[in-house]
């Protein structure tokens, strides 16, 4: 590394560490510091060799440039102003704090009480701020160059959203346990683009590979201290930084790559609502340190506490405009740099909370919406939080999906408790209208699902009518006690024949639901396969066999039923409309839905009350097949006969006997008897042979 030269004011822009002739320019925002100082660090880390004060501030940013620096050059920064918690102030400059937006970071970040950025219970008191030094102790930022990754003529698939199939995993979850990946393949980024999970992926037929975060994150001090981890990684620290526990970015850039040769689309799972650093009480890391007061939303009543609406400590003050361009510039980066395909955005509430509450119409969504960089990507909302007003499902602006919970309830207390009769499945097959038809959104609005990676599993969603979170040793109180699941009249696995088909029926009959449904699916990774966290539903603490997929014990069966599921998708398009449903038929043709009872005929109000049995006949889509498509429901614990309309309907599906058919066969006398809790999906052509 050549010789440092003496620092020059540089420039204000672009913010981080770059690259440009002759060395690095520095540049960060704080608005409220008295002065800010660049701490450079030799190559092992821990040497400080330079520590050099920042010009400025210009337009709130403070700036320098370092003639002879380069690439792989450690830096932190120490923050000057006043500690005054009482006014929202928590500047101490005995803490080296991390580059909010540095691209990679020499070594794991693990904070020990020299973080903290006051004494030890004295969070609050001024001037209480804690004097020793952190700095040879905490990880360093590290100077990222152009890695000229050979991304050749890689392409987005730009999946249309009536195609999508979402897949949601974890990165180490998904990959560390299959036997074909190499060592270097398992748990890591370079498994997601192996061949064997691009052939399981393929096999299913899934489009787009949605992935838990894996911004660099941090696990929180409890959970360390009960021999844990943050292990779903909703604990960010570093928005520009691919988490080096899962690996490098060029082998995150080249697992992208393949999935993309593959057909798949990746969508990343990410937390801008709050930071790692926790509350009042917490470590002093970066954003706290650097501004306390620009960065997080502060208690109007209390500016020493912070506004919670995500229930984790604090959260980012998006009224703010360099925290919207904090996040542009980071979406903005994994698209151009890593090339992904889009974004769920973790209680996605809290990124539009304006003064008043939550806005459709808050500067970070118009940002978004505007941006020509993230015009293309997919947004997935999870829209809600858990502040006063929070759950805000069907209110975000057109351009955006939304995660859509009332599915996820509404079909497991139709098939699993008896909560919810026809009515409200009918509602949720047919795409939530009642959600999400307004402001010209189409029936692609809604992200349905029965599970998560939040929750149950769908195989413990049939096998534990109670959570067991014991192992997140909270004495089981954490996780929600509303699941809507049902055990099938055993708590816990069975090797009763009886109980272990019923599951196995009530599974399919989930799934087909899901896969069956107006909107957009999302699978949760294993579910194909019957994995089970032994009851855990929320196993967000646990690195451990409850979260990594057992592929050797994979139920096939059901993975084969999946694909089949997915592959009945893709060939009929009236199971993923791009308009609503209406009812209503063009001249000469038939309505594009027909609700029919159990009897062929069309409901009238007296057949809604039946607890558990209908049919949807959905007509043909103007670009598809000349073709009826029959859902039929058996939600009852008996058998149920049907009598379908007229016309010659083949047995495409039936979740309560996947031996007695195979496709193409008519069904006779057009009498349909299904099992109990059971669903059936049967096509009619409409064009007549001559």
């Amino acid at each position: 590394m050549a010789p440092l030269g003496a620092m020059t004011p540089g420039r204000p822009w672009p913010l981080g560490a770059r690259i440009v002739d002759g060395g690095v320019n520095f540049a960060l925002f704080s608005a409220h510091a008295t002065a800010v100082e660049l701490c450079l660090y030799a190559a092992d880390g821990v040497t400080e060799i330079a520590r050099l004060p920042l010009a400025g501030p210009t337009d709130q940013v403070w700036h320098g440039f370092v003639p002879g620096a380069a690439a792989g050059q450690r830096y932190g920064y120490r923050v000057h102003g006043a500690y005054d918690p009482a006014s929202g102030d928590r500047f101490n400059p005995n803490k080296l704090l991390l580059d909010p937006y540095a691209r990679a970071l020499d070594r794991p970040l693990l904070w020990a009480d020299p973080a903290l950025g006051h004494q030890v219970g004295e969070p609050d008191r001024e001037p209480g701020f804690d004097a020793r030094d952190n700095g040879p102790t905490m990880a360093k930022c590290v100077v990222s160059g152009p890695e000229g990754f050979p991304w050749d003529d890689d392409a987005p698939p730009n999946v249309a959203w009536s195609d999508t199939v979402l897949y949601e995993a974890h990165v180490k979850g998904l990959t560390l346990q299959h036997p074909g990946l190499s060592e270097v393949e398992r748990g890591r980024y370079a498994g997601l683009g192996a061949a064997p999970v691009l052939a399981h992926l393929r096999r299913l037929g899934v489009t787009t590979l949605e992935i838990l975060p894996i911004h660099a994150f941090i696990d929180e001090p409890m959970l360390r201290r009960a021999g844990l981890v943050n292990y779903w990684g909703y604990n960010t620290i570093g928005f520009f930084m691919p988490d080096p526990r899962y690996g490098t970015a060029v082998q995150l850039k080249a697992a992208i790559k393949q999935l993309h040769a593959a057909g798949i689309e990746i969508v990343l799972d990410v937390v801008f609502n709050h930071t790692g650093e926790g509350d009042h009480a917490g470590p002093t890391l970066a954003f706290r340190g650097i501004d306390n007061r620009s960065y997080y939303r502060l208690a109007q009543n209390d500016p020493s506490r912070y506004d919670n609406p995500t229930g984790t400590g604090n959260a980012l003050d998006f009224t703010q405009p360099r925290v919207v361009q904090l996040v542009m510039d980071s979406l903005r980066y994994w698209v151009q740099e890593f090339h992904v395909d889009g974004f769920r955005f973790d209680l996605a509430t809290t990124l539009a909370r304006e003064a008043n509450g939550f806005d459709p119409g808050a500067g970070l969504l118009d940002a978004i919406r505007q941006d020509p960089v993230l015009a293309p990507v997919k947004l997935i909302a999870e829209p809600w939080d858990v502040g006063m007003g929070g759950y805000q499902v069907g209110r975000f602006p057109p351009g955006w999906t939304e995660w859509n919970d009332k599915f996820r309830d509404d079909i497991r207390r139709f098939w699993l408790t008896g909560d919810v009769g026809i009515g409200g499945l009918a509602q949720r097959l047919a795409g939530s209208s009642e959600l999400f038809r307004h402001d010209g959104r189409s029936p692609l609005t809604g992200i349905n699902f029965v599970t998560a990676h939040d929750g149950f599993t769908l195989n413990d969603l049939v096998t534990y009518q109670h959570k067991h979170n014991e192992a997140n040793v909270q004495d089981n109180r954490d996780g929600t006690d509303s699941n809507w699941g049902w055990n099938a009249g055993v708590e816990g696995p069975s090797d009763a024949p009886a109980i272990r088909e019923l599951r196995a029926r009530l599974k399919r009959s989930l799934l087909a639901s899901l896969l069956t449904a107006q909107g957009i699916p999302m699978l949760l990774a294993g579910d194909e396969m019957s994995h089970s966290q032994g009851g855990n539903n929320n196993a967000y603490c646990q690195d451990t066999p409850a979260n990594w997929i057992d592929w050797a014990r994979a139920d096939d069966d059901l993975t084969a039923f999946v694909a089949q599921l997915i592959e009945l998708r893709r060939l009929h398009p009236a199971l993923r409309r791009v308009d609503w449903l209406t009812g209503n038929a063009s001249a000469g043709a038939e309505p594009d839905v027909v609700w029919r009872s159990r009897g062929g005929t069309a409901m009238t109000g007296e057949d809604w009350t039946d607890p558990g049995s209908f049919m949807i006949d959905l007509g043909p889509v103007n670009s598809g097949p000349a073709e009826r498509v029959l859902l039929i429901v058996n939600g009852a614990d008996r058998p149920r006969r049907y009598s379908l309309p007229i016309g010659a309907w083949r047995l495409e599906l039936d979740t309560g006997d996947t031996t007695r058919h195979t496709v193409s066969d008519i069904v006779p006398q057009n009498e349909l008897e299904l099992m109990p809790y059971s669903f059936a999906v049967l096509v009619r052509s409409l064009v007549t042979a001559s």
